[in-house]
């Protein structure tokens, strides 16, 4: 599915179904280089049980165009301006790494346009070292390298997919060579650049999950936890043998946790 947002052509994916603004509304929202294709399995899930799904490439990421946003809060105003687009007038927001910051912004910015939220892999402050920015800028293989190394966890580092012969690392690679020049970076900065997250948390009032992997390096668990104590209204699931990229690593507990929230919440 394409719609126009802010000037731009966006690709969303409808998870196999078509899109009903009428249904309940989840909206997908990838991390730093990445694209839609991380949500394969929860997307399509939701898409055949009751839910109207997009799953979304970012402006410059996947088959969207325009250039990638320099900042959290023009990704959260985008994501306010997506739902617009798609005459959606409440949505849960479920968001990934940089997308889980950008849907918290865009929470605490309209909490009327947002039902609930669903952070993945997310903490108030994410940092990210001058040498990786560095990387992202001038040496597109050793940033990509980099982030593999810390996103996953031990399962994905012995193959790790449910489909035989399949590896999560080096899908993880494939995906961040797509990347077009200077998207990284662009990401990488905006993650930096962020402060807002404690404030943010505190100012919501919808219900939300927090998906944490115990092996998680890049968010931790233990600081996810923390996160969530923020929040009026938070709880959290930890995923074991996880790491950072727990959609994948642990695709199945990764959507039994957002089935139990979304449904029995």
């Amino acid at each position: 599915m394409n719609l126009t947002v802010q000037n731009n052509s966006v690709y969303a994916h409808t998870g196999g179904q078509d899109f009903d603004a009428t249904k309940p509304a989840l909206v997908f929202v990838h991390g730093a280089g990445m694209d839609h294709t991380v949500w394969a399995l929860q997307n399509r899930h939701f898409a055949h049980h009751g839910f109207a799904v997009l799953a979304i490439d970012l402006p410059g990421h996947g088959r969207s165009a325009g250039p990638a946003l320099m900042s959290i809060a023009a990704i959260a105003d985008w994501i306010t301006a997506l739902l617009d687009a798609a005459e959606i007038k409440s949505a849960t927001l479920v968001g990934h790494s940089m997308g889980a910051i950008a849907c918290l912004e865009a929470a605490s910015r309209a909490p009327s346009r947002v039902a609930k939220v669903i952070l993945c892999g997310a903490a108030p402050r994410m940092a990210v070292h001058p040498d990786l920015i560095a990387a992202a800028e001038n040496d597109a293989a050793l940033a990509r390298d980099l982030i593999v190394e810390w996103a996953f966890g031990g399962r994905g580092r012995i193959g790790g997919n449910i489909a035989a012969g399949l590896w999560l690392m080096a899908t993880a690679q494939r995906l961040l060579d797509r990347s077009a020049p200077g998207v990284l970076a662009t990401d990488f900065k905006a993650c930096d650049a962020y402060a807002n997250g404690e404030t943010a948390a505190k100012a919501l009032a919808c219900p939300v999950l927090l998906v944490l992997g115990s092996d998680d390096r890049m968010t931790p668990a233990k600081g996810g936890h923390a996160f969530a104590k923020l929040m009026k209204d938070a709880r959290t699931a930890e995923l074991a043998d996880c790491g950072h990229m727990m959609m994948v690593e642990q695709p199945g507990p990764t959507l039994d946790a957002m089935k139990s929230f979304l449904v029995g919440h």
